[in-house]
């Protein structure tokens, strides 16, 4: 596909993101409305996480899902972000166990080729024991890419690891059933990550 449809299609899913809070208006508050409520994005999807099982999203029915999507061979930003979501629940588990009970770390690959299930097991387990890390085709890994309006793009890059990938650095919340919440502030370090999912976690 071309970088330019790809570009596009990355900017409409960061305009239906910012698009969703501004309507939400993001006052805080008993009852306040979640910043991504009704926005069409995440849904249906059936990979392999890092033991080799199929895993849908049916499977995480009645959790909150944060959900990142990067790839095991990122040099810098996916695992300060994956290091800053274990240090916010580990936080969580000790101040509010029943709020980190009901939070399922969720890290998708935009690099099926490299990152198999056995390449996801290793590196998961880096991170925080309950984070799951799922792969697959690349058809299934570009669908669900698309429903979660996350862009990524395969660049040549110098060294041993012969490619990069490009992709959108964003942390999606979801709900118990699936509906999207709020974008996580994953670069704001792990009390600010904390904070966000004691404020949504019912």
């Amino acid at each position: 596909m071309a970088a330019g449809a790809m570009n596009e299609r990355h900017l409409l899913g960061l305009l239906t993101l910012l698009l969703s809070l501004l309507l939400a208006g993001c006052s805080p508050g008993e009852g306040e409305t979640p910043p991504l409520a009704g926005a069409s994005i995440g849904g249906g999807f059936t990979l392999t996480d890092q033991d080799g099982e199929r895993v849908s999203e049916e499977d995480f029915a009645g959790r909150y899902r944060l959900v990142y999507f990067g790839f095991t061979y990122c040099p810098d930003v996916c695992p300060v972000d994956l290091q800053m979501f274990g240090q916010a629940l580990r936080k969580l588990q000790q101040s509010h166990p029943e709020v980190a009970a009901k939070v399922q770390p969720i890290f998708i690959s935009v690099d099926p080729e490299r990152d198999t299930p056995a390449v996801l097991q290793e590196y998961v387990a880096a991170f925080h024991p309950r984070l799951i890390g799922l792969t697959g085709t690349p058809q299934e890994i570009a669908d669900v890419a698309k429903r979660y309006g996350v862009y990524y793009m395969k660049e040549e890059a110098e060294g041993a690891s012969g490619y990069l990938v490009n992709h959108s650095r964003i942390a999606l919340l979801f709900g118990p059933e699936g509906e999207p919440i709020a974008i996580v502030p994953h670069d704001k370090g792990a009390d600010a990550i904390a904070e966000e999912l004691r404020r949504w976690v019912k």
